[in-house]
């Protein structure tokens, strides 16, 4: 199945609004590991209720600019605000943070010893300080809204990718995040439990979700992104709505990207 046919619904379809607030504030930030520079001057403001969508080849920097945004790496100029709270000024901003934005690998990285349920219920009662009554509500909700309710007393072996890889994304809802940062969230799967993935992250999408999607899956880019960005040697090469972006892109370097991507 290629990305074009996941029967994603066309962008007019889904109801949404991006808010005038900015709510990730991403100005000149650079990043080294060593003496190689992964990231170049990376600027990005990025609205309450939008959704985008980063590409670009292996090693362009991406997972690394998503990471940044919940400090699982540390950049070395400039400044990242995320929901007012500069993550550069304390080690205190970075908790804060963290308990704001969902994250979902592209390993599932549920713990193989807890149920499904145990997993979506521990951040919630460690972090947040909830009861194990109310987490296990929460908990049960948010494996209903990923559509495995009934899987909740298995673990994580029990389970197929796609499904596990939903227990993840529950996992990360049942904190309540404002952000939801998806890093290549399908690519570990087999083909036919892509959908179910994306079609769990579309319907996030629909309810107005802030998303920063690392993916290469085009169809979900140009179905649901409100902007998608293209990424190459830790640059920002180009950004743009997802029809300007698929039909009219302004760099090169993009265009030979979409050529070898669509017509994989």
């Amino acid at each position: 199945m290629t990305s074009q046919d996941s029967g994603i619904a066309p962008d007019h379809e889904i109801g949404h609004h991006v808010g005038a607030e900015t709510i990730i504030s991403i100005d000149q930030v650079d990043k080294w590991y060593g003496d190689f520079q992964v990231l170049h001057n990376i600027n990005l403001q990025v609205r309450k209720g939008e959704r985008i969508v980063v590409c670009g080849p292996s090693g362009s920097g991406k997972s690394t600019l998503i990471r940044c945004i919940n400090s699982l790496e540390k950049y070395q100029k400039g400044r990242i605000v995320v929901d007012g709270i500069d993550l550069g000024a304390s080690s205190k901003n970075v908790s804060a943070v963290r308990a704001e934005v969902g994250m979902v690998f592209q390993q599932f990285n549920l713990f193989p010893h807890l149920t499904v349920l145990e997993n979506c219920m521990l951040a919630p009662m460690k972090v947040r300080g909830t009861s194990k009554a109310d987490a296990e509500a929460i908990a049960r909700q948010y494996l209903k809204r990923v559509r495995i309710p009934e899987q909740a007393g298995k673990f994580p072996a029990e389970l197929s990718g796609g499904q596990q890889q939903r227990v993840a994304i529950a996992r990360a809802l049942c904190m309540t995040p404002k952000i939801m940062l998806f890093d290549e969230p399908t690519s570990a799967l087999d083909p036919e439990m892509v959908k179910e993935v994306l079609d769990t992250m579309v319907s996030l999408a629909e309810e107005g979700m802030t998303m920063l999607c690392v993916t290469h899956e085009m169809g979900f880019a140009r179905s649901v992104a409100d902007r998608v960005i293209f990424m190459d040697k830790g640059e920002v090469v180009e950004m743009a709505e997802p029809e300007v972006f698929f039909t009219n892109s302004q760099n090169e370097r993009t265009r030979n990207f979409l050529g070898q991507i669509l017509n994989h």
